[in-house]
């Protein structure tokens, strides 16, 4: 890619620095979740009813992370195609920063909820935002590479709030868990200070302003016109299974590996503080390998896909992450093999959603591509948000009911399969621009 200009390289680490703190930011609550629900409820850390709201209030959060990032996908979707890609995604970014944050200083469950949804839209409108916006200014040769490196960002940000929340709770303050969840939400701030880079140095694509004098302003309704109604359709259906699947897998590592953690802890004797150390460690570890996984499992789809096309790579991705998540969960190994078995789980599970990145934005044409790119991908998290709710209240049965709800989600991406061969096949075509 050393072909690629100075302002396409900016574009590319534009987006990625907004995707990539998307995610950091939608994804502290999972770290903090353990610490922060008794908290909140007034439960003691660790006790067994401690463990059963973790889990009950943790689907409903991460549920109504999935309902509000589904509609700012497509609210944001929708703006993205009317006022700009940059612009679109300053505000998007602002929002999820400071919704983030305020939830430090959330004072009950109630106001953590209405934090996390302000959050939720800011989060879910961005990546819309970015993956058109690197669609449009890269050549058709790169736009493979550049959509797999933007995507990237996903499991960078994974790992900084694995590392955030590790230094915060693990190291700065492993004595006083019932606040340091506090001081985590806090980081979610980063994100504000870099829309200063975004708004001096990024400008809107051409190939957008272009197109946005010409034609007439896009309407949500033309995705389900005969011309692209298809494409809606199958975009929607395998972004559905691939959210479902990596949510229902991602949502729980810290609240299912903490319970790992402590009945290890339990039959090794150790005392409250080791146990709580042992806790943080094996989080930091199980989030670790499958970060890993998703990030090279992200690189990979760029030779699949660009040598056996889009939809090789989609069905190879999702037949393995159905291996992958029957192995880890449904074979007899110990708890902490389990913690390394999460990489072959990210390296698929995590690796397959690094396609839509580039195969979406090639679905639609330029005055509807945010549209189309941000409803496709964010409105099945409406039905992808059951998904962690049904684990999370079968896991707070216990371990072994835990390790079959996660055995049973890999039917799911199975699924995936029989809508293949509905999917357009795009390797080598031209971005639409009517």
């Amino acid at each position: 890619m050393r072909d690629l200009t100075r302002k396409q390289w900016m574009v590319l680490f534009a987006a990625w620095l907004g995707w990539g703190f998307d995610v950091f930011d939608a994804l502290l609550f999972n770290y903090v979740a353990p610490n922060c629900i008794p908290t909140l409820l007034g439960l003691t850390i660790g006790s067994a009813e401690a463990k059963a709201a973790t889990f009950h209030w943790g689907g409903i959060l991460t549920a109504i992370l999935l309902i509000g990032w589904a509609v700012g996908g497509v609210l944001f979707g929708i703006i993205g195609d009317r006022i700009g890609r940059t612009r679109t995604m300053l505000i998007t970014m602002l929002i999820y920063a400071f919704g983030t944050a305020a939830c430090a200083v959330a004072p009950n469950l109630e106001m953590l909820i209405v934090f996390r949804a302000i959050a939720s839209l800011g989060i879910g409108g961005e990546w819309a935002a970015g993956a058109a916006m690197v669609a449009e200014v890269m050549p058709n040769n790169r736009r493979v590479e550049a959509g797999a490196l933007l995507y990237t960002a996903s499991p960078m940000g994974l790992f900084l709030a694995t590392f955030v929340n590790f230094q915060v709770a693990g190291v700065w303050l492993p004595a006083d868990p019932q606040t340091s969840w506090r001081y985590v939400f806090l980081f979610g701030l980063i994100p504000a200070a870099l829309t200063f880079v975004v708004r001096w140095f990024v400008e809107e694509p051409e190939r957008w302003q272009r197109t946005h004098q010409q034609v007439a302003k896009a309407s949500l309704s033309e995705l389900f016109s005969p011309a692209l109604r298809r494409f809606t359709i199958v975009a929607s259906l395998l972004s559905l299974v691939s959210l479902i699947t990596w949510w229902s897998c991602n949502a729980f590592i810290a609240t299912v590996v903490t319970g790992w953690a402590q009945m290890a802890a339990s039959e090794r004797s150790l005392d409250g503080q080791a146990t709580l150390n042992l806790v943080e460690a094996w989080k930091f570890r199980g989030t670790f390998w499958f970060n890993l996984g998703g990030l090279l499992g992200t690189l990979l789809t760029i030779p699949v896909a660009k040598y056996f096309g889009r939809r090789v790579m989609f069905g190879g991705y999702f037949l393995l992450s159905a291996a992958s998540i029957f192995v880890a969960f449904g074979l007899d190994f110990p708890s902490e093999i389990r913690l390394y078995l999460y990489f072959f789980i990210g390296l698929m599970v995590y690796g397959v959603c690094s396609g839509f990145t580039f195969y979406l934005p090639e679905l639609f044409p330029t005055r509807l591509r945010t549209s189309g790119s941000g409803f496709s991908f964010n409105i099945g998290r409406l039905l992808a948000a059951a998904g962690p709710f049904v684990v999370a209240n079968i896991s707070a049965q216990g371990h072994e009911q835990s390790l079959k709800a996660l055995f049973y989600i890999g039917w799911v991406p199975l699924l995936g399969l029989l809508i293949l061969p509905f999917a357009p096949e795009t390797k080598g075509r031209e971005l639409a621009d009517d």
